[in-house]
């Protein structure tokens, strides 16, 4: 590409071993996670994307101000194995040519088209859509939908959030849907917003009857009643997405903006480009999530419940447990129960609701489960009575052979 010069200096600076290469380069085998305001435009270098890719993160979403520009950090991200998620003001104004001149870069995700639009803006965005797909039907073209808690106003007129749904998945020809929630709004349990579970079985429900994908968020920087994301509230907030059959996990944001109306703070990377404690947790997060992408990643949802002293507004309360569990039972605030089947498995996904307390879960298993843990290895289960400590908002996931 043309910004292979602009690049020199830094990969001099900056050499890749044979090992990190190998490591990294299998990425199709794990659940995409999207750092949104990744690296900016004026921090384009080789080791910036590095630090990305360590935090855990296989893809970026950035605004470039030119095609030119957006090349340049295509070139960096491709030496650490990262994909880009593209927006320049040329795929607006021309999105044939540009794609033409994106579509074979290996490091391209895809192309990002708008971000939680209006309903009267569908037919724009099909059209848009249609001719980016005439060209390139490999690459996704990603829209990022608005949550249920969006006014009429700006669903573009309907004040059923459901209708905003229904008409975007049946005009807009996507391959993957996006929504954000951000359901932590303080510092304890009681600060969940309830309809986020409802917002996820909305989606899922769409994704499954057109046959997509979705992609979910995570809240990642502090701002208005958002606090600093604590290790357990990042948890119960990806675990939750993927117990719901989100296929891909984003965080928003990984820099943290400079904004005059709203005060972004403590995101992963400081305005000034310095690593915070939020950086170290995302790693921690993420590690957890690569390791468990056998269990997440193509997974089919058979069923989604909840338990608890209060089931969320939405949901449905667990009634009745697979042939393969025989006893569950959960303490504290409750959990998010998930069945999935995945590559000839069964599993059970049980997610703390609470992201500051521990949960004792209780369970008795049938012959032939054993636990998946947290580094995607697993062991054999007896058939006993066990009560296991999970995490704040942490996951304990069992399997069976289908």
């Amino acid at each position: 590409m043309a910004n292979k010069k602009n690049l020199a200096a830094d990969n001099a600076k900056f050499s890749i071993s044979t090992s990190f290469i190998a490591d990294t380069s299998n990425s199709n085998a794990q659940i995409p996670i999207i750092a949104w305001l990744g690296v900016p435009e004026n921090q384009t270098t080789v080791p910036r994307y590095h630090e990305l890719q360590v935090a855990g993160m296989t893809h970026s979403l950035s605004f470039f101000s030119s095609l030119q520009a957006a090349q340049k950090a295509l070139d960096a991200a491709q030496r650490v194995k990262v994909k880009l998620y593209v927006f320049c003001p040329e795929l607006a104004k021309d999105p044939e040519g540009t794609v033409k001149q994106l579509m074979n870069h290996p490091a391209l995700g895809g192309y990002f088209i708008r971000d939680e639009p209006g309903m009267q803006s569908f037919h724009e965005l099909a059209g848009i859509v249609k001719k980016i797909r005439a060209i390139d039907d490999k690459h996704m073209c990603y829209i990022n939908l608005l949550p249920n808690g969006a006014t009429p106003y700006h669903m573009g007129g309907t004040k059923y959030y459901q209708t905003y749904i229904d008409l975007y998945v049946s005009q807009v020809p996507v391959s993957m849907i996006s929504f954000d929630f951000y359901p932590v709004a303080g510092n304890n349990y009681k600060n969940i917003a309830e309809h986020w579970y409802s917002n996820l079985e909305t989606i899922a429900a769409a994704a499954k009857k057109t046959n997509k994908i979705f992609y979910a968020f995570a809240c990642s920087v502090a701002f208005g009643p958002y606090p600093v994301p604590t290790v357990g509230a990042l948890k119960l907030q990806v675990f939750s997405d993927l117990a719901y059959g989100a296929q891909g996990i984003q965080y928003f944001t990984y820099w943290t903006q400079a904004d005059k109306t709203t005060n972004y703070n403590n995101a992963a990377i400081t305005r000034q480009g310095q690593k915070t404690d939020v950086y170290y947790r995302l790693q921690e997060v993420n590690k957890e999530i690569k390791a468990l992408s056998g269990v997440f990643l193509g997974a089919k949802v058979v069923s989604v419940n909840h338990t608890g002293p209060n089931i969320p507004e939405g949901t449905r309360q667990l009634t009745k447990l697979p042939d393969a569990i025989k006893t569950l039972k959960t303490g504290g605030n409750g959990a998010v129960v998930s069945v999935l089947k995945n590559n000839g498995n069964t599993y059970l996904v049980v997610v703390n609701h609470d992201f500051t307390n521990p949960m004792d879960l209780t369970i008795k298993c049938a012959g032939g489960v054993s636990r998946v843990l947290t580094d995607g290895s697993s062991v054999s289960q007896n058939q006993d009575l066990n009560t296991v400590s999970v995490d704040p908002g942490d996951v304990a996931i069992y399997k069976w052979s289908n």
